[in-house]
């Protein structure tokens, strides 16, 4: 055997041994109290093993795939369309801009389908939230075959994501990468389920970053687009699937296409994995979102609003109004600044900004700068909640409300995995009350109104607010007990 023969298997030998050596470190660091660890922490802990997939010198398609394959699942959803709000059939695809979730099924009790992403080794999984949105059992199945009932640890519409759990350890995984990082004209992968093919791969480019499609804002004030747009061709079934740049890491997660008829027309759109940690650490640490507000209205800097306000750089976000007691308003922002970076950071579009301040809490301070009758200003800003606080509350929100006679509150992680449900609400107190007439006793936990998932207290009193007719409580007792409650409401 020859010197350099010789030498390059000593060099592959020592690759495998640091790479063994690493994984039994790993191995010791995620049996380790994994409950108590971020989503970002594992992630770090894996990057900074030496393990991870970027780490490999001249990566291609193939390798990158056939690592990533492993990692992304196939998530099918029972629901009923006939309780849902959303509707089953091709219909569903005919907006320009739309989610790809497959549900080209026939009426009636049905499953659809999407896709995940396997972000941590002990079976956390990301997807979108419109792919389990009103489910009344998810279903995982991973590349290899096995099949898993997945808990719903949370979600947040604001953003199209969700944060599912199967109980298994030792899953492959994708390591987070940074979305910041990413620029025009690189080569990306997306893997998905599209049509119900596993584990299909295409191939792209990022053909856009930071675009607004107004597609998630349409029903809500607080909902974050800065989406990726990439022509790796996606289809139905896509949706919440990973977008993986050459070093296979995950740079987003798959949301929606540009198209006339539903199917694949060159442009899709990905969330970036920026906001896709900070949010699903967020459900997993404290079971929702601690979202940051600022407090003023935007608008994209254009010739008109530029020529009208006298503004003579097209550079930042336009601030057409200040809510009277936000963080803005208390720190000094005025009507008619711009604002042109945030910690360093620039920010040339409305979404972009939505995007920073996604990526802090409730009481930390960021610089603004601005710019305010053409001359820039350095502004120090404490950010607070939507109600206002500059802290950050811990454990489930202490939401509670009342409906037909019931006070409702939202109930933990905890109480789910004790009762073995996906979701519900408790009730904490019965006065007068149909509920009560029916039988129905304190600490029931509705789980379903009409077959209808019931996720939060607000899901609740949209069900039952200004009902009328006949109404089916299906829950759980105390001691996790099933059972179903028929009411007609006058």
């Amino acid at each position: 055997m020859n010197k350099n023969k010789i030498k390059q298997n000593l060099l592959v030998f020592s690759i495998a041994l640091a790479g063994g050596l690493a994984a039994l470190g790993l191995n010791k660091l995620f049996s380790s109290q994994p409950s108590q660890r971020s989503i970002s922490e594992i992630q770090r802990a894996y990057a900074t093993s030496g393990l991870a997939v970027g780490s490999v010198p001249d990566i291609n398609f193939v390798e990158v795939a056939s690592k990533s394959v492993n990692t992304v699942v196939h998530i099918k959803t029972t629901y009923d369309p006939n309780a849902s709000t959303k509707e089953s059939g091709d219909e569903e695809f005919m907006d320009p801009f739309d989610f790809f979730h497959d549900k080209r099924i026939p009426r009636g009790p049905q499953q659809a389908s999407g896709s995940g992403v396997i972000i941590t080794p002990d079976g956390y999984i990301a997807t979108n939230n419109h792919v389990i949105e009103n489910a009344s059992k998810i279903e995982v199945v991973l590349n290899d075959k096995r099949t898993y009932i997945a808990e719903l640890v949370g979600n947040d519409p604001e953003t199209d994501l969700a944060l599912l759990k199967i109980d298994q350890s030792e899953l492959p995984f994708l390591p987070f990468g940074n979305s910041d990082n990413l620029k025009v004209g690189e080569w990306v992968i997306a893997v998905g389920n599209p049509f119900n093919l596993n584990s299909t791969v295409t191939a792209g480019i990022i053909s856009a970053k930071g675009r607004n499609i107004n597609l998630l804002s349409q029903n809500n004030n607080y909902a974050i687009e800065n989406f990726i747009q990439t022509d790796a061709a996606v289809n139905p079934g896509n949706s919440g699937g990973a977008l993986i740049n050459v070093s296979g890491e995950l740079v987003g997660i798959n949301t929606a296409i540009a198209s006339q008829t539903g199917s694949y027309s060159g442009y899709s759109f990905a969330v970036p994995v920026n906001i896709v940690k900070k949010i699903l650490d967020d459900i997993k640490k404290y079971g929702e979102v601690k979202r940051a507000i600022l407090g003023v209205k935007i608008q994209d800097i254009t010739s008109e609003l530029a020529e009208k306000e006298g503004i003579k750089e097209y550079k930042g976000v336009f601030v057409p109004e200040v809510v009277e007691g936000s963080a803005a308003d208390k720190a000094g922002i005025k009507k008619g600044d711009v604002i042109l970076k945030i910690n360093d950071v620039e920010v040339n579009s409305s979404s972009s900004l939505q995007e920073q301040v996604s990526k802090y809490y409730p009481g930390q301070k960021v610089k603004l700068l601005i710019s305010r009758n053409n001359t820039n200003k350095e502004i120090d800003v404490t950010l607070r909640s939507k109600d206002g606080a500059v802290e950050i509350e811990t454990g489930v929100k202490p939401e509670a409300k009342t409906v037909l006679g019931a006070t409702l509150e939202n109930i933990s992680r905890e109480d789910k995995l004790k009762l073995k449900i996906q979701n519900g609400v408790r009730i904490s107190k019965l006065g007068k009350s149909p509920l009560k007439d029916k039988g129905i006793q304190e600490g029931f936990i509705i789980v379903a109104i009409d077959k209808k998932p019931v996720y939060t207290v607000k899901d609740a009193v949209t069900m039952l607010k200004d009902k009328k007719g006949s109404v089916l409580i299906d829950g759980v007792t105390t001691d996790g007990t099933k059972d179903a409650f028929a009411l007609r409401l006058e």
